[in-house]
């Protein structure tokens, strides 16, 4: 499959007019903070162009900080997307190569109506070892009611054999996720308490429990918490530009080796 490498640098020149400015992120992981040891910066870099009824969008993630002669594996991922509007549909295709393998593509066709509130989703994978596959298929059907909106989104993992349902039900202040598969089902409400508070505290049958705490500090600042007991803690924390998330794993009282990803857009 010759179609993965050279068909997403095409895409890139239809849509170099369209260039948008690179991003350096900055990864601290496993509890190094000490030293540069600790650092893993890389860059990313997209853009996007529209010509009539087509849009054309692109991107690629580079390690910035790599001692060797082979340019591939400083690729992380490189990624590129078609969207066409057409008699109410909007379809697009997006194909991802990742971690240098730039003869294994993972590839995504989407089709979408407003009119009809209907979104399908085909998963595939296209490449010189594994061949062409269908790895999933998903749907979403929307009902708007007397000022609710019921959403249902059946799902299916074709090369694990699994599927599950989404069903989705918003009124007001208040949302309502269940989901369900043969092995397990969870129920996650979400409740907007005021302006700059929402809380989401989710359960499973098998026992899971997440608590999510979403805190508007300021019209570009939010940092959201989530608990996942016997699991990890989450920090997201935006602010304008700049978004850092830590990472905390632990076990009862055992707390693991903290991870930190800071982003931050610049210009070069």
């Amino acid at each position: 499959m010759k179609f993965t490498a050279l068909s997403l640098l095409g895409l890139f020149g239809l849509a170099s007019a369209g260039a948008g400015r690179p991003q350096l992120s900055i990864n601290l992981k496993d509890g190094k903070f000490t030293d540069l040891d600790g650092l893993e910066p890389s860059i990313s870099w997209g853009g996007s162009s529209t010509r009539g009824k087509v849009e054309v969008e692109y991107g690629v993630d580079l390690a910035a900080r790599a001692a060797t002669s082979d340019i591939s594996s400083l690729t992380k991922s490189i990624w590129g997307k078609i969207t066409r509007h057409q008699g109410g549909w909007e379809t697009s295709a997006r194909a991802e190569v990742a971690n240098g393998k730039l003869d294994q593509a993972e590839i995504e066709l989407e089709a979408s109506s407003k009119e009809s509130d209907l979104d399908v989703k085909l998963f595939a994978s296209a490449g010189k070892l594994g061949g062409r596959k269908i790895n999933g298929v998903e749907a979403t059907k929307g009902f708007d009611m007397d000022g609710a909106r019921l959403t249902f989104n059946p799902r299916y993992d074709v090369s694990k054999e699994e599927g599950d349902v989404v069903i989705g039900y918003s009124r007001d202040d208040t949302e309502v996720e269940l989901t369900a598969s043969k092995d397990d089902q969870s129920i996650k409400v979400s409740q907007q308490l005021d302006e700059s508070n929402l809380f989401s505290p989710s359960v499973s049958r098998s026992g899971k429990i997440s608590l999510q705490w979403k805190r508007k500090l300021n019209e570009d600042s939010t940092v959201t918490t989530t608990v996942r007991p016997n699991d990890a803690v989450n920090i997201k924390w935006k602010d304008n530009a700049w978004t850092a998330n830590i990472n905390i794993p632990i076990d009862g009282t055992k707390v693991g080796a903290t991870s930190v990803i800071i982003n931050r857009e610049i210009t070069f």
